[in-house]
């Protein structure tokens, strides 16, 4: 089979499409034909290097056809979603033409979407679920920030709370992008920038119900300082960078009463977050329906994965970037 694969840690170029062995079918595991897979922003930190475990072909999601189940579970040629479970990290992931993935990880789903249209839907949507009806727990009618909304995960989000009648406050550094969002359903679309609690507390001088944090280490304190007592901040991206926050005291730069989780897409299929509290074919029906806006904002062919990912280091994609086969 044909793989993408890192030679050397550092820029897109050293991804190569080299030869690889058809991964063995195992117990427990699900060989997949992949038909397309979402670009990520942990696969250009796996790139560089900069994750704690690296496999040597990345890619943390796929769509495509089961190729083999020796568990009989899933029937050959049966339509399926596979996300995280090791993905790109300590097993060979989705850039390939054949994976291996735990069937913990492994989801069927029966739609007529194009590939590149369900593409765009596993990773972004299961983690942007997770974290609003999960760690958030938000309801109808409450206020939510959504902090990095023009990313594939924050256009997931906010495509999720706005069709669960949530007010959604989604920050973006490009005014250019406000029709956008607010065309996904934002209410309200203003500037990310360092002194966004202040901004926001001038219109909701008691804070909001809850923070969607896709910015990381970089803003997360400042979240802290925009919810309500009893609010909420999820923490579930890193699009301002790694670095962690220096000398954080919880004692001096938490708010009482405030909760703080962080959420990671690598727990998907553990036995804490197993993918069936994720429903997957009610997100694809939503999408195929209308309801959630989920198509790619650009594809690219297998081969193009060296400027699949220099558009990803950009972030000038404006949505998921999807790769075809």
């Amino acid at each position: 089979m044909r793989a993408i694969v890192i030679k050397q840690y550092g820029g897109p170029e050293q991804l190569a499409i080299e030869e690889r062995p058809d991964p063995q079918p195992k117990p427990g595991h699900v060989v997949i034909e992949v038909k397309a897979f979402g670009v990520n922003h942990a696969e250009t930190h796996m790139r560089k290097g900069e994750w704690p475990e690296i496999a040597e072909v990345s890619g943390i999601e796929c769509v495509g056809l089961v190729r083999r189940d020796p568990d009989h579970r899933l029937a050959v040629g049966q339509k399926v979603m596979a996300l995280m479970g090791g993905m790109g990290r300590t097993i060979n992931g989705s850039y390939a033409e054949l994976t291996c993935v735990p069937a913990t990880n492994v989801v069927p789903i029966e739609t007529d979407l194009n590939w590149d249209e369900l593409a765009a839907i596993p990773e972004s949507y299961a983690t942007a679920w997770t974290c609003l009806y999960g760690n958030l727990a938000l309801a109808t009618g409450q206020t939510l920030v959504l902090r990095g909304a023009t990313s594939a995960l924050g256009q997931a989000a906010l495509n999720i709370a706005a069709e669960a009648n949530v007010q959604v406050i989604a920050t973006t550094r490009n005014r250019e992008r406000t029709s956008k969002l607010e065309g996904l359903g934002a209410g309200r679309v203003v500037l990310e920038g360092p002194d966004l609690s202040r901004r926001i507390r001038a219109i909701y001088p008691d804070g909001v119900d809850a923070v969607l944090d896709l910015v990381g280490n970089s803003s997360v304190l400042d979240s802290l300082a925009t919810v309500r007592r009893g609010g909420r901040v999820c923490e579930a991206g890193w699009l301002g960078g790694l670095e962690p926050i220096a000398d954080f005291n919880p004692m001096l730069q938490m708010p009482s009463g405030v909760q703080l989780s962080l959420f990671g897409s690598f727990m998907f299929g553990t036995s804490e977050f197993p993918l069936s509290d994720v429903p997957l074919q009610t997100i694809v029906d939503r999408v195929s329906s209308g309801a959630y806006r989920a198509k790619p904002a650009r594809v690219f062919r297998f081969d193009e994965i060296r400027e699949a990912h220099r558009l990803m280091e950009s972030n000038e994609a404006n949505g998921k970037i999807v790769v075809l086969h």
